[in-house]
């Protein structure tokens, strides 16, 4: 059996989830052949993958252009977009992804969500399922004011993903119209496999404070005036993570990621021993927090249309609290800390997608 992922490399989140479906497939069937296609980060993958995945740099999609962490910037994500699908641009790359999956005798293609994988692996005569919680055609459907300079971009994008066979819904997801078949499944989620004592205290970080990790994929966001925030919140300690050569400022914890996983841990279990996680809601970041009894603490992401679907169907998944751009650049967090300290926890829905996906993979809907 040979698996194909193709993974957008917009944010963690695609790369992070794939990873744990990867890693539930090596574990029931360790000589699975797979091979990944992304422009995700490298070190991503060889942080966390668990079993032989050949890991190949590609350029799938384009996803959507950031001004920052909190914003996007609309016309150069709809430019970009028209540029990469324009005929003349995309027919050879969908040519070479489909003698790549002829050569390498694809059983399965498995995309989250580059339309790409759906049109090479149909030219090359290959099964492909959708697995995410959006398409971009959606995505890019709510651009409403920049679509003009790109024509035809979302019927090109919506008759690609047509030419799956189905598609594998996550929660929280929007798009999916075009598919021929839909199936739910449960949260695909990261898992600390560590108790928050035991993370606490091989990170050096005090065990009955509460913490506040920030979490906006990189560093820290341009909006976040950590300076101020670590002389203005008392209500808990601020968490970050780094590298050796971190600098942060008084009170503020850092974690160096190089020595975490050096020592076994994970990003997840540090999302696991933190009492809240403040971020902009991504399935990554949202996920992790359900799965392991975090709270969230989040700012809005600019125009992202998964947004709205997380600020409605979040309360109901985990405790979490809204905090404004100006209030995080002013160090305002102390009342909507407090808020969300006291919330009581909620039921958890089921974080168990990557291992029912890997069992439906394995049992037969590949071979």
């Amino acid at each position: 059996m040979t698996l194909v992922f193709y993974i957008s490399g917009h944010g963690f989140g695609h790369a992070s989830r794939q990873i744990e479906v990867i890693n539930a497939i090596f574990a029931r069937e360790p000589d699975t052949r797979i091979i990944v296609r992304t422009s995700a980060a490298r070190w991503l993958f060889e942080r966390t993958l668990r079993g032989p995945a050949d890991v190949q740099a590609a350029i799938c999609d384009t996803g959507a252009i950031q001004q920052g962490s909190l914003a996007v910037d609309v016309p150069a994500t709809i430019r970009t977009a028209a540029d990469f699908y324009e005929p003349a641009q995309i027919n050879p790359r969908i040519d070479e992804e489909a003698r790549l999956l002829e050569s390498v005798k694809a059983t399965l293609v498995i995309a989250d969500m580059p339309p790409l994988a759906f049109t090479a692996a149909a030219r090359a005569g290959v099964p492909a399922v959708g697995l995410g919680n959006f398409t971009w055609d959606w995505i890019y459907a709510a651009y409403d004011d920049a679509l003009p300079t790109a024509p035809g971009l979302i019927n090109r994008l919506a008759s690609w993903y047509a030419l799956a066979r189905e598609a594998w819904r996550l929660p929280l997801a929007g798009g999916f119209e075009t598919f021929p078949l839909v199936l739910n499944f449960p949260f695909v989620a990261r898992h600390a496999r560590h108790s928050r004592e035991e993370v606490r205290d091989r990170l050096g970080l005090p065990r009955d404070t509460p913490l506040v990790l920030v979490s906006f994929g990189g560093y820290q966001s341009r909006e976040l005036d950590l300076p101020k925030a670590a002389t203005t919140v008392r209500e808990a300690r601020i968490v970050i993570t780094g590298n050796a050569n971190t600098i942060a400022p008084p009170g503020v914890f850092v974690v160096n990621e190089d020595a975490m996983y050096a020592d076994g841990l994970r990003y997840e279990d540090l999302v696991g021993a933190v009492d809240i996680v403040l971020s902009k809601p991504g399935y990554g970041i949202v996920s992790e927090c359900i799965a392991n009894g975090t709270r969230l603490l989040y700012t809005s992401r600019g125009r992202f249309r998964e947004y709205d679907i997380f600020v409605e169907q979040m309360p109901r998944l985990l405790p979490c609290e809204y905090l404004s751009q100006d209030d995080l650049s002013a160090g305002r967090w102390n009342l909507t800390i407090n808020r969300l300290l006291k919330q009581a926890p909620v039921e958890r829905p089921a974080t168990n997608g990557a291992d029912v996906i890997a069992d439906h993979v394995i049992h037969g809907v590949a071979r």
